[in-house]
């Protein structure tokens, strides 16, 4: 067999050797994510707490992002936003004043764009939802009469003269039809997976990279013994 031919094949090899390598890491990372998504999930589907255990009056906060809270206080009627996000949902904003005298930012559902916003509920009001985090800020352009794009709490501090909570929640199914309002989506924060399949996802690509280098130094070898074996085939002819 021709020495490039030989060569090509070792090469071939470990090419191949890589991408069953370099897939074998993504598929890792994936179990990764599924695993943390998971986790979100099964926060998300817990008991409802109380906000107040888990968010100091200082704001510090427990482990609360991504569980379903409950709190009571009154909403403040002429403290209400619209947030138009990215794919044109416009959810509404209210601020529910705590007995410390705190706001929490809730959402309490979505309405149609361009459309009125119904008024919160009056009076002292208990109130159940999944407690977030504050949101990036957007980078969509805002028709005339939204002032925000996201729930992103430095900008809302800025509307709301309250101090506010370090977080938001948003309301589920049933409270927001309660309210006249259809539901919002929740884009709940990132799980935790198990930080051994990421590590295994990068063993497996360290593995593709250096089935590659070995591969070629192989190849590289062959072609210096071939050269030297045709070297002496010439001194011997000459």
């Amino acid at each position: 067999m021709p020495l490039r031919v030989k060569q090509a094949l070792v090469l071939l090899a470990g090419v191949v050797a890589a991408v069953v390598m370099t897939w074998l890491g993504l598929w890792q990372l994936q179990v990764f994510t599924d695993q943390g998504n998971a986790s979100a999930q099964a926060r998300a589907q817990q008991a409802p707490v109380p906000l107040l255990d888990f968010v100091a009056a200082d704001g510090t906060v427990g482990d609360i992002y991504g569980k379903p809270t409950s709190v009571s206080g009154h909403y403040l009627p002429d403290q209400q936003e619209r947030v138009l996000g990215a794919d044109g949902v416009v959810r509404v904003l209210s601020a529910l004043q705590l007995a410390d005298g705190r706001v929490l930012p809730v959402v309490r559902g979505t309405i149609p764009q361009g459309a009125d916003a119904p008024a919160p509920p009056s009076g002292e009001h208990a109130q159940t939802g999944i407690f977030l985090p504050s949101e990036p800020g957007a980078d969509h352009s805002l028709a005339r009469g939204y002032n925000l794009g996201s729930v992103r709490l430095p900008q809302l501090a800025q509307l709301w003269d309250e101090p506010l909570m370090p977080g938001f929640i948003t309301l589920d199914s049933t409270e927001s039809g309660q309210q006249g309002l259809a539901p919002a989506s929740v884009t709940l924060p990132d799980g935790e997976g198990s930080w051994r399949n990421s590590g295994y996802a990068l063993q497996w690509w360290v593995f593709a990279l250096f089935a590659l280098g070995m591969t070629w130094k192989i190849a590289h070898s062959m072609g210096k013994r071939g050269a030297r074996t045709s070297g002496m085939g010439i001194g011997r002819d000459a």
